[in-house]
């Protein structure tokens, strides 16, 4: 099926994907030109290691239609989609990764789909080629964040997607310190669905999504997006005061049936100790909450840009 007269807007952010651009570039714009020729491709640079941004104005000053930002320092991954999508000017937007493991072919497949009425069409990974390690993480991560936030959440699903100008304006107006995509998609609602797709290899390199920063995000998303963590420490509270009586309980009874013959210092040890780790868990915690307030209440800028190319600051 093929449709003429519509912009499409494709944003990916790109770090360590240098030897990816130009096959990225020719497989999209082959890709774009079976719907239309009024399409562009914003490549946001978050300050790749590698060089990308040579390459990247390389293929702006062949191609028009490729759009260059590059970032004053990596400020990750979620805030350099919010830089693409904020220069974005499309009626559909597609986000994806530069690894080419999201396949740019796979755009017309949830393009078609999203010409049916939907507002937002996922690509959904029916069989992961990432490594097993960034299986089991990913795994690891839905799971706590589906617990702890209370919000749905599918590790198949990923940023890659067909998305109407109207959700992307209301993620854009979202100014949320702690950012990711996929949650600000969840909140502004909208008709959604998922299309199964083919996912591919890694190009080049590896993910930079090391243990710690996913563990980093996990944290992020949790904390803005859910107050159950605080909850779920006053419940521990109120649990560990039971215990405490019903350790005092048995301590008075056992004095009285004389089976304590001294006064139990390992018993007032322990309970200085467990109580006094459970009141820093807890302020550490509440502190945490505290620091994103103040993230948020700074009102600081989410990206910084150093220069752009084929678009306008």
């Amino acid at each position: 099926m093929q449709i003429t007269q519509s912009h499409i807007s494709v944003v990916t952010p790109v770090y360590g994907c240098k030897t990816c651009l130009v096959e990225l570039y020719l497989r999209l714009k082959t890709t774009l030109e079976q719907i239309t020729q009024d399409f562009e491709i914003i490549m946001v640079n978050d300050a790749s290691p590698d060089g990308a941004w040579e390459t990247i104005v390389e293929l702006a000053a062949r191609d028009q239609r490729v759009k260059g930002i590059n970032l004053s320092r990596n400020f990750g991954q979620h805030y350099a989609i919010t830089a693409g999508l904020d220069h974005a000017k499309g009626e559909w937007v597609v986000v994806m990764d530069c690894d080419l493991q999201d396949q740019p072919e796979e755009i017309i497949k949830l393009y078609n789909k999203a010409l049916e009425g939907w507002d937002i069409v996922l690509a959904q990974r029916t069989i992961r080629k990432d490594k097993f390690f960034k299986r089991l993480s990913s795994k690891l991560f839905h799971a706590v964040y589906r617990y702890l936030s209370g919000i749905q959440s599918d590790e198949s699903v990923a940023n890659f997607g067909v998305y109407h100008k109207r959700v992307i304006a209301e993620c854009v107006r979202m100014k949320d310190q702690a950012r990711a995509f996929g949650t600000l998609l969840q909140y502004v609602g909208f008709r959604s669905c998922a299309v199964p797709v083919a996912h591919a290899q890694r190009y080049q390199g590896a993910s930079s999504y090391s243990l710690k920063k996913l563990i980093q995000l996990a944290l992020d998303v949790i904390i803005v997006n859910s107050n159950k963590p605080l909850r779920l420490t006053s419940q521990l509270g109120f649990i560990i005061s039971i215990f405490s009586f019903m350790l005092a309980l048995y301590n008075v009874l056992a004095h009285i049936l004389g089976f304590i013959q001294v006064p139990g210092f390992t018993t007032t040890i322990f309970s200085i100790w467990f109580v006094g780790g459970l009141l820093l868990f807890v302020l550490g915690i509440i502190g945490i909450y505290i620091g994103k307030i103040y993230d948020q209440v700074k009102g600081r800028q989410l990206y910084v840009v150093r220069e752009v190319i084929n678009t306008e600051l």
